[in-house]
């Protein structure tokens, strides 16, 4: 792992990504996020699983929207995953946002209070008090199998290579 120093862009500006890196092989760190009830969610809640978390800016941007529904059809597709979407929106607007797209087959959940999982991943966007966009692959182990922290925000992240890595730690 190492301090991020990361700069990325939105539109063509430049931010600056705070907290710390994560690479491949790593030993994910365990982090407290927020379901849409205001329950806890923690990494670890799923250990043993394979775990997929898909980093998105706001729930409210359409590529985020898009995101998280390629997330919820891949996840029929790969039973005993785990998906998680994490995002800094409130709680209230996952659940509701959730509630009226059909999303029903990952786990929304909101870092807008203490940006646990964006410190220790590495995707606070200094400028925004926002995730940036990535994904994060932790395999059975807790190891870090694959991560991308998208350069340009407003732009998808590879799925492909995403759910290759995952298919081949089934």
């Amino acid at each position: 792992m190492q301090e991020n120093k990361g700069v990325i862009t939105m539109q063509g500006n430049p931010l600056t990504l705070e907290g710390t890196m994560v690479q491949k092989g790593d030993t994910a760190q365990d982090f407290t996020v927020l379901a849409p009830d205001l329950s806890p969610v923690k990494l670890s809640d799923y250990k043993g699983k394979v775990r997929i978390i898909s980093v998105v800016p706001s729930i409210d941007t359409s590529v985020c929207d898009t995101q998280t529904r390629q997330f919820n059809k891949e996840a029929a597709s790969h039973p005993g995953v785990e998906i998680l979407t994490v995002s800094c929106d409130l709680p209230f607007a996952l659940g509701r946002f959730c509630g009226a797209a059909g999303i029903d087959k990952v786990h929304v959940c909101s870092d807008h209070r203490e940006l646990d999982f964006g410190h220790k991943y590495g995707f606070v966007i200094k400028e925004l008090r926002l995730l940036s966009r990535g994904i994060v692959v932790v395999d059975k182990d807790d190891k870090v199998a694959y991560v991308e922290y998208v350069k340009e925000v407003t732009q998808l992240p590879d799925f492909e290579k995403a759910l290759e890595v995952v298919e081949n730690l089934k």
